[in-house]
C-alpha cells in the first residue's frame, strides 16, 4: 500500500498533537503511551477489505500504512516519540506498493526515532522499564491487553537487574478523546471540504432522480442508481471512502433508520431519504436530505417536511457556545411535538399539551433518535457527552424513569456535531392515512463558533421550495 506524505504538514500538525499528549502524560505523572494502528482484515481467501487506519493512531501520526505502532515516552520535561513500521521490502513493494520504512520515518513524520515493526517485542520491554505507568487504548484492539501483559512480564523478569515495572495502566482514549473533541484549524479545513464534496453528491443524486423519472428509463429508477451517483461524486472529488454505508431509502423504507440502499424502485409521488457522506483525509461528513423522487412534494409530504425543517432551525438556533449538547435535541423535539399535535399524528384529546407529550414520551412513536452526535475523524466521533468534573443529578431517561447522571456537555468553539431531527410515520391505528409511510430526516454538520455555529454542509438545499427548484433544473 503506497503512502504519500507531506513532511512539513505532518510535522507541524501531528507532532504538535504528540507533544500535547506528552504534556498530558507528564501532568498525570508520566509514563509510556503505546498505540497500534488498525490491522488489515481479510475479506476472503484472496483479498482484504479496503484498508482504513485507526483514527487515534492517524490523529497523532498522519501515517496510513498498516502494521505500525506509536510509542510516546513522557517524563520530567521530556517527550519522545518512536514509530514502529513495516520495514522496506522490495519484493512486497512490487505487489503492495512503496513502504515508507523506518529509516525515512523520522524526517517524513517528525518522530524522534523509528524501528522495524519486527523489533517491537524486543524493544517494548526496554521502553516500558523504569516508567511510572503505561497508557494504551482500552477495549479497542483485540489482544492488545495480552500483548502489554507479555511485555510487562519481561520487564518484571529484569527486576533483579534493577529494572522497575510500571505500577499502573491507564486508558489512553480518555486523554485523546478530549483532544479530538475540539477540532484545530487543520481539521476544520478538511471537514469543510468533506462537507462540500458530500453536498455536491446529494445535489447530483437529487437531479439524477428527477431526470431518470422524467426520462422513464427502462427498468425504472432504483435506490442503487442514486447510491452509485453518490459514490461517483465522492471519488471524483478526491474522497477516499464513504464515511459510512450510504442510506438511500425509497418511500416506506425511509422509516427504517439504518436502511441500506437496495434495489427498491423509486416512483413519482414518493419521497427518497438519503443519508450519506464522504470521508476525506481521515475525516467524515454526514448529510441527510429527504426529497420527492420526481421533484414535487405532495401536500401531505410538504406539511411534515416543513415541520422537520422548522425543528432543525430551532435546534441550530441553540447550537452555540454555552449551551449544552442536549439543548438542540430539546428544542427540535418541542417543535416536532407541536407538529404532531397540529397534524393529528398525536390526538390532543388523548395526549394533552406539548408538555404532556414531552413528559410521557408519546412522541417516540414518530421520533425515536437523538438530534445529533459528535463528528470528526469518525462519523460518530469520540468525546464525552457529559460535562467533565460535574456531579450527577437526578434526571429522566429515554423511558421517563428517574436516573442519576451528569449534566450534558457544554458546547465550546471547535466542537463539531450533527443536527438531524426527523419524523417517521408507519401505518398505525389513529394515524391519518395521508401521512402513512412518510419518513423525513434533515441533517447538517455544525461547527460551533464563537458567535454560534457554522453549517458546513449547506451546499445542498434544505428548504422544500429550493429542493423543487434544484430538481427542475
Amino acid at each position: 500500500m503506497s503512502t504519500q506524505l507531506n513532511p512539513s504538514a505532518a510535522y507541524a500538525v501531528h507532532a504538535k498533537r504528540r507533544a500535547a499528549i506528552g504534556r498530558a502524560l507528564i501532568k498525570a505523572g508520566g509514563g509510556v503511551a503505546l498505540l497500534p494502528t488498525a490491522p488489515e482484515l481479510p475479506r476472503n481467501r484472496d483479498s482484504d477489505f479496503p484498508y482504513r487506519h485507526d483514527s487515534y493512531f492517524y490523529y497523532l501520526t498522519g501515517f496510513s500504512e498498516p502494521g505500525a505502532w506509536l510509542v510516546i515516552e513522557a517524563s520530567g520535561k521530556t517527550v519522545k516519540s518512536t514509530l514502529f513500521c513495516r520495514p522496506k521490502d522490495l519484493e512486497r513493494e512490487i505487489w503492495d506498493g512503496i513502504r515508507l520504512g523506518p529509516q525515512a520515518a523520522p524526517a517524513a513524520l517528525g518522530v524522534d526515532a523509528a524501528f522495524s515493526a519486527n523489533a517491537l517485542d524486543d524493544k517494548m520491554p526496554e521502553l516500558l522499564a523504569n516508567q511510572n505507568a503505561v497508557w494504551f487504548p482500552f477495549a479497542t484492539h483485540k489482544g492488545l491487553e495480552t500483548q502489554v501483559d507479555g511485555w510487562l512480564n519481561k520487564v518484571r523478569a529484569r527486576v533483579r537487574l534493577g529494572a522497575e515495572c510500571p505500577q499502573s495502566q491507564h486508558d489512553l482514549c480518555k486523554l485523546l478523546d478530549e483532544m479530538r473533541l475540539v477540532k484545530d484549524s487543520h481539521e476544520i479545513s478538511i471537514l469543510r471540504r468533506a462537507g462540500q464534496i458530500s453536498a455536491g453528491a446529494h445535489v447530483r443524486a437529487m437531479q439524477t432522480s428527477a431526470a431518470m423519472l422524467r426520462a422513464n428509463v427502462k427498468g425504472g429508477l432504483r435506490e442503487y442508481h442514486l447510491e452509485a451517483e453518490l459514490l461517483h461524486e465522492f471519488r471524483r472529488q478526491g474522497s477516499e471512502f464513504p464515511a459510512y454505508t450510504s442510506i438511500v431509502a425509497a418511500g416506506a423504507n425511509a422509516c427504517v433508520l439504518h436502511y441500506r440502499a437496495g434495489n427498491a424502485e423509486l416512483k413519482p409521488g414518493q419521497l427518497c431519504l438519503i443519508d450519506a457522506g464522504c470521508e476525506l483525509e481521515g475525516y467524515a461528513s454526514d448529510i441527510t436530505r429527504t426529497f420527492p423522487a420526481d421533484g414535487k412534494f405532495s401536500p401531505a409530504q410538504r406539511i411534515l417536511y416543513d415541520i422537520v425543517q422548522a425543528a432543525q432551525e430551532a435546534a441550530i438556533a441553540v447550537t452555540r457556545p454555552g449551551q449544552r449538547f442536549t439543548d438542540p435535541h430539546d428544542a427540535a423535539t418541542r417543535v416536532l411535538v407541536e407538529g404532531m399535535l397540529d397534524t393529528g399524528l398525536l390526538q390532543k384529546a388523548k395526549h394533552g399539551s406539548v408538555d404532556d407529550v414531552l413528559a410521557s414520551g408519546a412522541y417516540r412513536q414518530f421520533y425515536m433518535h437523538r438530534t445529533g452526535h459528535w463528528m470528526g475523524m469518525d462519523v460518530h466521533d469520540c468525546g464525552d457527552y457529559t460535562e467533565p468534573g460535574s456531579q450527577p443529578r437526578e434526571e429522566k431517561d429515554a423511558l421517563g424513569q428517574k436516573v442519576m447522571r451528569k449534566p450534558s456537555r457544554i458546547l465550546k468553539p471547535g466542537m463539531v456535531l450533527t443536527v438531524e431531527p426527523g419524523l417517521y410515520v408507519r401505518p398505525a391505528k389513529g394515524v391519518p392515512k395521508k401521512f402513512w409511510d412518510i419518513g423525513i430526516r434533515i441533517e447538517d454538520d455544525a461547527l460551533v463558533t464563537a458567535q454560534g455555529c457554522e453549517l458546513m454542509t449547506r451546499g445542498v438545499p434544505v428548504k422544500a421550495g429550493e429542493i423543487e427548484a434544484l430538481m427542475r433544473g
